[in-house]
């Protein structure tokens, strides 16, 4: 059976498991679908600093993820997350891979451990944001990895939520999920509204400071 939401921590003694449930305190967003994305300035994994501004008039993946959550790595592992970030590469879409642990946190990774981690699972992101003090995770209202943001080539937020229906660890099942961020995509490259704008999230919880 299908391991199901955040909200629901599995019984399992790791801490990748145990950070499954849903943080007490939660961030409080300033993002909504339908209103301007936040703006923000952050350094990425080659510690250059990158704000939402300098991709104006593009369409913009933000894409919450994780170095201990197994739902995050069965999306690579799954092979779905490298093909639709060089999907959206080909289509002119920018994508942010963003890692919003903080450095108390045990799966927190500095710039250059950060950029060797996304070399090996294969990730080919426009930029991997280092939000080491979460003030871009809370702006959004990021909770899991993978909780997907999508940007409209106004500025505004088109999209909040997982990024499938499938909400597994199994990289398997991964492949036989339908993903919400591509259809997403197509409805805005074809100058329509997004047909299903917002979904549940699922996967672990970010490790904002504690």
């Amino acid at each position: 059976m299908k391991t199901r939401r955040t909200f629901l921590a599995a019984a399992v003694g790791s801490l990748a498991f145990s950070r499954m449930a849903l943080a007490a305190s939660t961030p409080k967003a300033q993002a909504s679908v339908g209103r301007p994305a936040p703006a923000f300035e952050v350094i990425d994994s080659s510690k250059h600093n990158r704000t939402l501004a300098e991709f104006k008039g593009k369409l913009v993946v933000m894409e919450w993820t994780s170095s201990s959550c197994p739902f995050a790595k069965a999306q690579y592992d799954s092979g779905k997350m490298q093909e639709l970030q060089e999907w959206a590469a080909r289509n002119g879409i920018v994508w942010l891979s963003v890692l919003s642990s903080h450095p108390s946190r045990a799966d927190y990774l500095d710039p250059p451990h950060a950029e060797s981690f996304n070399r090996a699972r294969g990730g080919s992101p426009t930029a991997l944001l280092i939000d080491a003090s979460g003030a871009v995770g809370h702006a959004y209202g990021a909770l899991t990895a993978d909780h997907m943001f999508i940007v409209d080539r106004n500025g505004t937020l088109a999209y909040a939520g997982g990024i499938d229906d499938g909400q597994t660890m199994d990289a398997k099942e991964v492949l036989s999920a339908h993903n919400y961020v591509r259809p997403a995509l197509e409805d805005l490259l074809a100058g329509r509204r997004v047909k299903v704008a917002t979904t549940e999230p699922f996967g672990c919880a970010l490790a904002y400071a504690g």
